[in-house]
């Protein structure tokens, strides 16, 4: 058998590592933080059964958030914190003594009650509950009726 050059065993072992690289639907390696969503931007979260709402919007150094259900209208405010991950954004706070995470990432999104689409999915964790809804930003409105 004869001995192939060494640049040639080389490239192609460089192949074969390369082909390993981030096979579609795994997790990528990209460690550079999501910056879709600018932190000047208000965001808006809602979601339906059981319907909710989040509305946050940056504050001096930090940001705000209220949280609205049709058991309290008017909403609870409270300080949340901003991280951005991988794919989407994240926020952490608590209200009523309990821990409140929201993780918000890219992706069409409805609310299942209108025609409208919006550009993310929202997951919010609330003491033992998780809400499952829908956001947008004031950079990148829902797209659809305005009032269904």
């Amino acid at each position: 058998m004869p001995k192939l050059p060494r640049s040639i065993l080389a490239a192609s072992g460089g192949l074969l590592l390369l082909s390993c690289a981030d096979a579609p639907g795994e997790i990528g390696r990209d460690t550079q933080p999501f910056d879709g969503i600018s932190p000047t931007a208000s965001i808006t979260l809602l979601g339906t059964e059981p319907f909710w709402s989040i509305y946050i919007t940056p504050d001096g150094e930090g940001f705000v958030a209220r949280y609205a259900s049709p058991e309290n209208f008017d909403g609870s405010q409270f300080a949340v914190s901003r991280f951005a991950g991988n794919n989407g954004i994240g926020f952490s706070g608590s209200l009523d003594g309990n821990a409140l995470q929201i993780a918000l990432t890219p992706g069409q999104c409805s609310d299942g009650m209108s025609d409208r689409a919006y550009p993310y999915t929202a997951t919010v964790a609330f003491g033992d509950a998780v809400l499952y809804g829908c956001g947008h930003t004031s950079d990148q409105p829902f797209t659809g009726d305005e009032a269904p």
